[in-house]
C-alpha cells in the first residue's frame, strides 16, 4: 500500500475480493502485483527472472513468491507442487497464466501447465481483470511493462506521473473443470467477460 502511494496509484475494486484459492488474472505490469497484494494477503507465481529485479525482486521474495523457470519442465513441476501445497494451506495464490505481460488490448491465451493443482483439487477459483487509466500519458507505453522495455527507465518514468487509476474486477468461477486445458479456457472466458463489462 505504501508503494502504491509512491506511484500515485488509486485502486477501484468491483466484485468480491477473494481470500483463498486460486486467482488468475490478466497481466499488464509489475504494478499488478502491488494492486493485488494491497487488497488481500496473497502468494504470487512469477517467472524466475523477477527474483533479480531491483525493488520488486526483493518484494517478491519477501512475499513468498513461487518462482518458475518456464524453460525447464522439471521446474514447472516443482512450482506446481508448491502451488498445490499453498492451496492446501488455505493461501490465496495469484497466477498470471498468459505467461507474459501485454499492452492490454487483448487477453492472451492462458497456459494450462500451472493450473494442474487447481484441476486436481477442490479450491475456490476466481478470475480477475486489471486495467489502468492515466491522465497524463499512454497506459500501454507507460504503465504496461512489456515488449523489450527496460525496468529502471520504465520505473523512473512511471514515478513522474501525476496519478494512475487501477481498476480491479473479480468474479468467482462456480464450477471448474478437472481438465487443466478446459479449466484454462473457462478462466480465460471469464476474464474476457470482465473485460467486456469494464468496457461498458
Amino acid at each position: 500500500r505504501r508503494l502504491l502511494k509512491v506511484f500515485q496509484v488509486k485502486t477501484h475494486v468491483s466484485g468480491p475480493v477473494p481470500n483463498s484459492g486460486l486467482l488468475v488474472s490478466n497481466h499488464l505490469s509489475y504494478v499488478d502485483i502491488l494492486a493485488l497484494a494491497a487488497l488481500a494477503p496473497c502468494q504470487f507465481v512469477a517467472k524466475s527472472e523477477v527474483r533479480q529485479w531491483p525493488v520488486f525482486g526483493w518484494f517478491a521474495r519477501l512475499a513468498g513468491t513461487i518462482f518458475v523457470n518456464r524453460r525447464k519442465a522439471s521446474q514447472s513441476a516443482r512450482a506446481a507442487d508448491e502451488i498445490s501445497a499453498a492451496l492446501r494451506q488455505g493461501a490465496l495464490v495469484v497466477l498470471f497464466p498468459e505467461g507474459t505481460s501485454s499492452g492490454g488490448e487483448t487477453v492472451l491465451p492462458f497456459k494450462s501447465s500451472l493450473l494442474e493443482p487447481a484441476a486436481r483439487q477442490t479450491h475456490a477459483l476466481t478470475a480477475g481483470l486489471i486495467s489502468y487509466e492515466l491522465a497524463d500519458g499512454d497506459v500501454s507505453e507507460e504503465v504496461c511493462y512489456w515488449k523489450d522495455m527496460t525496468l529502471v527507465p520504465h520505473l523512473v518514468n512511471l514515478l513522474s506521473k501525476q496519478a494512475i487509476r487501477a481498476s480491479v474486477g473479480f468474479t468467482a468461477l462456480r464450477q471448474g473443470s478437472t481438465n487443466r486445458k478446459e479449466l484454462a479456457r473457462q478462466l480465460h472466458s471469464e476474464v474476457l467477460r470482465l473485460k467486456e463489462v469494464f468496457a461498458l
